[in-house]
């Protein structure tokens, strides 16, 4: 990673950061609470004698923030050469794309076509990498004499809760988890280095996603659980709800008796013991030859198949009370089951009310 003149502002949610050249220390890591305003002037000029190649280019490449403005003087000693085309290009795509097509003025931020001497202004809309390069379409060595001046804006560090000389040790920035953060990561003034110094950093991320995975591992697992707790409240709940409901469909008119052979036969001693436990029961349900209904909801009483005609029949061997006769019949003859406890019907017999 090459960074220019000026100071580099970042903001990101954290990272380690590690100079990997041997050089002269001088990368600065700074850390605060929120994205530091780019307010600091500065201001420095560089002179540069440049012989161009035939068909080739020369670049010089620098970090500017919005608002930073550029002067460039430009002499061409060799005054019987073609013109040069000199650019200011934002980032590195957009210097490739011009130097495959030099003819193409769109596809850089200043284009102009130089020859003998004269000077280019330019002001910076956004804070990004710009190469300024000058390119040679004659078939013989040019000669050119640049002076860049920068007035730029940098970011105040004044106020940075964090400081880090990356030429002593790795630099570690610790974040708070919630809240915004930013970083600066700086270069020396131009007063302080050589022309064109080069620093390359290693940025790494890793213990910081460790942290997020995990924390939305626990999260995964707390938000199972609740579901997990609601959805059993939740049948408790229906269990007690429907119990009482369910209590009087459910509960079989006779005595639970053996599921024998006998009771399959229509002989005279299984029909007369089924009147007997039927007369039995009518006369405990209904003690003064009235239903036991009356003041009831029409509805719970009603069968359970059509919700037509009232229940006038129960099922043996189970017992059940839920349907009306006709229903109940022909429950019986398709060789069906009890509506309620789905227990296989052997006889239907009706309700006679006096």
């Amino acid at each position: 990673m090459m960074f220019g003149l000026v100071w580099l502002c970042l903001s990101h949610f954290g990272f380690l950061v590690k100079e990997l050249n041997k050089q002269k220390p001088g990368l600065m890591l700074y850390g605060f609470r929120r994205p530091p305003p780019s307010d600091v002037e500065i201001s420095w000029t560089e002179t540069h004698d440049a012989f161009v190649p035939a068909n080739l280019h020369k670049e010089w490449l620098f970090f500017l923030n919005k608002g930073s403005k550029v002067n460039i003087s430009y002499a061409i000693s060799s005054t019987s050469s073609s013109p040069l085309s000199l650019v200011i290009a934002q980032g590195t795509q957009s210097l490739v794309d011009w130097i495959e097509d030099p003819s193409y003025p769109n596809l850089t931020l200043s284009w102009n076509i130089i020859y003998g001497s004269g000077k280019i202004q330019q002001e910076i809309p956004k804070s990004s990498n710009y190469y300024i390069a000058v390119r040679n379409l004659n078939c013989e060595e040019v000669e050119i004499q640049l002076q860049f001046s920068f007035n730029a804006l940098i970011c105040d560090t004044t106020q940075a809760y964090y400081r880090c000389s990356l030429g002593n040790r790795l630099c570690t920035f610790e974040l708070y988890l919630l809240g915004e953060n930013a970083v600066v990561l700086s270069s020396p003034g131009p007063n302080e280095e050589t022309a064109n110094s080069n620093w390359y950093v290693k940025v790494s991320y890793g213990p910081r996603w460790i942290t997020y995975f995990v924390g939305s591992g626990v999260m995964t697992i707390l938000i199972l659980l609740a579901f997990r707790i609601s959805k059993i409240f939740q049948s408790i709940d229906g269990i007690g709800l429907h119990a009482g409901g369910m209590e009087s469909e459910r509960a079989p008119l006779l005595p639970a008796k053996d599921d024998d052979i006998s009771s399959w036969g229509s002989s005279y001693d299984s029909v007369s013991h089924d009147e007997e436990v039927l007369e039995e029961w009518l006369a405990k349900t209904f003690p003064e030859g009235k239903p036991s209904n009356e003041g009831e909801s029409n509805n719970t009483r009603l069968c359970v198949v059509c919700f037509d005609a009232p229940r006038d029949c129960f099922f043996l061997p189970c017992g059940h009370c839920a349907t009306c006769f006709t229903c109940g019949t022909r429950i019986a003859e398709d060789a069906g089951s009890c509506p309620i406890c789905r227990r296989k019907m052997k006889k239907v017999r009706m309700i006679f009310t006096v």
